[in-house]
């Protein structure tokens, strides 16, 4: 079958405390990254899209052999406004807000205004970013703002998705609330990250403009088991368990407006070993074929790379998988790759061979 495509990971995320993983040296956050992608491909997941804080460095060493992982599709640094998604300050830290916005632990940047974000997204792009990630909504793992907070203004939004247009390519937002979403989509984003709290208008409205969703539910799931061992502040307790409980909803949602949907994890810190879960959680509200598709065809349409990704195919990329059993009657045997994961080829190369 085709290698796998994750398109919501974070490869530099060795710490579930996202502030500490920003804290950390460049060479220290580097060395820690090199096991995380590792594990992807021992998983097969041949490709996977980074949607904040891999820069463009990271997967040119990764296509010229230098360390072994999956291909990686980056955006760089996804951006945040003061206060948002990847401002990793207490309410009672008075320290520059961009200390580490070039840190490479960091999954993000601060960006406010019109003008910064046309700055951050061009800078961004010329580093070789493949699209812009933008922070629409709160988030679970930052401190100082709630979930139903939006990331962006219109106008800010518009700029950054001129500017990824104008670069040939788009604008990935991290999302939860149906509200947010219809501003993101009517400001022209196409991939919508999480959505958990998406309701049946705004899927529509997602649907009609041909957006793309990436629902993530595994990690919520390994947050709510590992995180407070493995650093999750308290402060995000509550938030998580608020998108926790919406997640399998939000599937049922999508499905019947008809928005594609590809496969992602956004684990943090140890809990990469949960990436192949999300088949066992997507498997409660979707059929086997559709969550593959996910995985495969239609996670390749989002990373740019449909026809060459995804399929097994005369002039496709020779991503592939040798697996003990059928997927397409028990999609669960991707959930453990350990015993059911055989081989892993990757550009023609056997790079995982458990068969010998």
């Amino acid at each position: 079958m085709p290698g796998l495509i994750d398109c919501h990971v974070h490869v530099v995320a060795s710490m579930m405390n996202l502030g500490q993983n920003a804290a950390q040296p460049d060479p220290i956050a580097v060395l820690r990254s090199l096991p995380i992608m590792t594990g992807m491909l021992e998983r097969g997941f041949t490709t996977v899209r980074d949607v904040g804080g891999a820069p463009p460095s990271l997967a040119d060493a990764q296509m010229e052999g230098m360390i072994a992982g999956p291909k990686l599709v980056v955006c760089g640094k996804a951006l945040s406004k003061t206060g948002g998604h990847v401002d990793f300050r207490t309410k009672y830290d008075t320290r520059e807000a961009h200390r580490n916005d070039e840190a490479f632990g960091s999954l993000g940047r601060i960006a406010d205004g019109v003008d910064e974000i046309r700055r951050a997204c061009r800078q961004e792009l010329r580093q070789g970013a493949k699209f812009i990630k933008a922070m629409a909504n709160g988030g679970v793992a930052s401190p100082t703002d709630p979930i139903e907070w939006f990331g962006y203004s219109e106008d800010e939004l518009r700029v950054a998705v001129a500017e990824a247009r104008d670069a040939g390519t788009y604008v990935s937002a991290h999302l939860y609330t149906a509200e947010a979403i219809k501003r993101a989509v009517t400001c022209g984003v196409h991939s919508l990250e999480h959505c958990n709290l998406i309701d049946e208008v705004n899927a529509s409205l997602a649907a009609e403009a041909g957006a793309i969703a990436v629902p993530t539910l595994t990690t919520f799931e390994a947050q709510a088991k590992e995180g407070e061992h493995l650093g999750l502040p308290s402060t995000s307790r509550p938030k998580l368990d608020l998108v926790r409980s919406a997640g399998f909803k939000s599937l049922e949602v999508l499905r019947a407006a008809g928005v594609k949907m590809a496969y992602g994890t956004d684990l943090l810190g140890a809990t990469h070993a949960y990436q192949n879960h999300e088949f066992l959680y997507r498997s409660e509200v979707l059929l086997p074929r559709e969550i593959l598709a996910s995985a495969t065809t239609v996670a390749a349409e989002l990373v740019g790379a449909k026809g060459r990704l995804g399929q097994v195919l005369e002039g496709a990329v020779a991503d592939l998988l040798v697996v003990a059993g059928n997927p397409l009657e028990d999609i669960s045997i991707l959930a453990r790759p350990e015993r059911h994961l055989l081989g892993v080829i990757q550009d023609g190369k056997i790079v995982v061979d458990r068969l010998h």
